[in-house]
């Protein structure tokens, strides 16, 4: 008999999956659905990601039948699945994660069999984008061109039928991990992840080059957790937008580009996930976590964008891009505060905290990244809220407190003759704080 292992990762789909495809051609007779439990993956924290990850495997469970499911260290538990079941090959996809990168060599080296990887999350895998002399590019525009000539595969094919092998010994049940109080998850599963991409495409595309900066409009596609879990490929994204050529196309496209970006930055600097890119901004003199941190994590600033963020986080486990942007500035630039906190803040809370692109947005905020903002841009919360909530619409979405008042009140409710009594002052004077900021920035430039 000839089968193989499909050891699935954040690869959570059945179309347009090379790396299936390629274990149905080695494993004819049968393929084993392996789901390994990693520890590293389940520990405490992160539980909003956790609980759609848990939602996420039930559902690829149920549509297949049922997964094997086996607890414990991937480079013992392979082996050993591969062995008990005969495989001649087990199958992934390339995992470019400074972690996945490591977990796989050492997999490759315990196995008997190939550890075959064909296919990756990305429309270009890391490392494929280089200069003329070989080297990475460094700065985003020339790779977005260069990103553009290299071009990609059209989707996979589907599947031919799929004979799934159920082991003799039991399965390890699922993870039942129940989302935090209060927190709406997003829809779960291939099938869902089509049909709103399909939905979106048919409402908003046309418009995304205009409204993408919009929180108040609630009109981006919100497929970064759908990428994030490998529910829809890239590919299939790209393939579905060359069809609909336009000016939303083109500022998508771009936008599919940043992330395929920072996961080759990551690849080629895996020290920059934790540490600084650049490593000049790495004694920049930042201040203690405390009680004015725990007020934004909270959502309890006294400015109104930055605090419907951060309660928008809180209940979705997701923000609106421009607005990540704004409270990840106010952290690092009024706060003083390192943006490694807010780093990990957000990976504990984005059900589509992805490493690569979280921690470099993060350290572009901080001026410590490719492409940085320079440490003198200083996001304005006010001023920030009226040009992209002009409305308001956004604020009282979210903070309801605030509710009752119009544009352009809303966005500095402090200045009312009446402020409104459940709300609280802003916690710093972000004009003092900007400047403060930058005399920072001037002393560690003067050194």
């Amino acid at each position: 008999m000839a089968t193989s292992v499909m050891w699935f990762r954040t690869d959570l789909r059945l179309l347009d999956h090379p790396a299936l495809v390629a274990a149905v051609e080695d494993g004819p007779d049968g393929v084993l659905p392996l789901l390994v439990l990693d520890d590293r993956f389940w520990g405490p924290g992160a539980r909003v990601r956790q609980a759609y990850l848990s939602a996420l495997l039930r559902d690829l469970d149920e549509r297949i039948g049922g997964l094997h499911v086996v607890r414990g260290d991937p480079v013992r538990e392979v082996p050993r699945m591969a062995d008990l079941v005969g495989a001649e090959s087990v199958h992934v996809s390339a995992d470019f994660t400074p972690y996945g990168t490591e977990r796989d060599a050492e997999v490759e080296n315990a196995l008997d069999v190939p550890l075959v990887r064909t296919g990756s999350p990305y429309a270009v895998s890391p490392g494929r984008v280089v200069k003329e002399d070989g080297e990475p590019y460094r700065v985003f525009t020339p790779f977005f061109r260069a990103w553009q000539e290299h071009g990609w595969r059209a989707p996979a094919p589907e599947p031919a039928d799929i004979v799934w092998l159920r082991p003799a010994e039991p399965s390890h049940p699922l993870p039942d991990v129940p989302a935090p109080e209060g927190v709406r998850l997003p829809p779960v599963g291939e099938r869902a992840a089509r049909e709103h991409w399909h939905e979106w495409l048919e409402t908003h595309l046309e418009d995304y080059a205009d409204t993408r900066d919009r929180p108040d409009l609630d009109t981006t596609s919100r497929m970064s957790v759908h990428l994030k879990w490998g529910t829809m490929h890239p590919r299939t994204v790209l393939a579905d937008l060359a069809e609909r050529p336009g000016d939303g196309t083109d500022a998508y496209v771009r936008e599919l580009a940043f992330r395929e970006f920072y996961a080759d930055v990551l690849y080629r600097r895996p020290d920059s996930a934790f540490g600084y890119y650049d490593r000049r901004l790495e004694h920049l003199p930042y201040d203690e976590p405390g009680a004015d941190v725990e007020a934004w994590r909270e959502g309890r600033t006294g400015f109104p964008i930055v605090d419907a963020g951060m309660r928008q986080l809180l209940r979705e486990g997701w923000m609106h891009n421009r607005v990540r942007m704004i409270v990840a500035s106010f952290l690092v630039k009024d706060l003083h505060v390192e943006w490694t906190h807010g780093a990990a803040h957000f990976l504990d809370r984005l059900v589509d905290a992805d490493l690569a692109s979280n921690q470099h947005n993060w350290q572009w905020v901080a001026g410590s990244g490719t492409d940085p903002a320079p440490y003198f841009r200083v996001f304005n919360p006010v001023t920030q809220g009226r040009k992209f909530d002009p409305d308001g619409a956004y604020i009282r979405r979210w903070v309801p407190e605030l509710a009752h008042l119009e544009a352009p009140a809303i966005h500095e409710p402090w200045k009312l003759t009446e402020p409104p009594p459940d709300y609280p002052p802003p916690l710093v004077d972000h004009a003092e704080e900007r400047r403060e900021a930058l005399r920072r920035y001037d002393e560690l430039r003067g050194r």
